[in-house]
């Protein structure tokens, strides 16, 4: 199931010829993974990152088009697989109908050594919900 983060372009996030400075994008796809964790799978960062953490171990992207202040970005996630103890996420930011970037991640879930743990509980069923039909 695909979760749609809607979100306005501010001047924080562009450069001086007013179009969005491409590490914000980075930032927004961050931005939506915490907001997906939150209201979808019931587990704040907050709540999350208490001797536990979900770094992004890797991320590729297209930049297809440039987005200007103002522009209303849809930013939609989908879980593409769940491993034991790693997640791979894709992203297509949209302003109305043109797509203005895609993108891969993984990231991999890490106690407080930094070393993988796996996903666990219900945090585990959540995801594996998400991820059903995607793999």
């Amino acid at each position: 199931m695909p979760y749609i983060h809607r979100r306005k372009v501010m001047f924080k996030d562009c450069d001086p010829a007013r179009i969005v400075f491409y590490p914000r994008y980075f930032e927004m796809l961050n931005d939506t993974v915490e907001c997906f964790f939150d209201e979808v799978l019931d587990c704040p960062f907050e709540k999350l990152h208490q001797g536990l953490a979900v770094p992004t171990m890797r991320i590729e992207t297209v930049f297809s088009a440039p987005s200007r202040l103002g522009d209303w970005l849809d930013i939609t996630l989908r879980c593409v697989r769940l491993g034991r103890s790693s997640l791979d996420l894709g992203f297509a930011v949209h302003c109305e109908a043109e797509q203005r970037l895609t993108a891969t991640s993984t990231l991999v879930h890490v106690g407080a050594d930094g070393r993988p743990v796996s996903w666990a509980g219900d945090l585990r069923k959540a995801l594996e919900l998400q991820t059903k039909g995607m793999e």
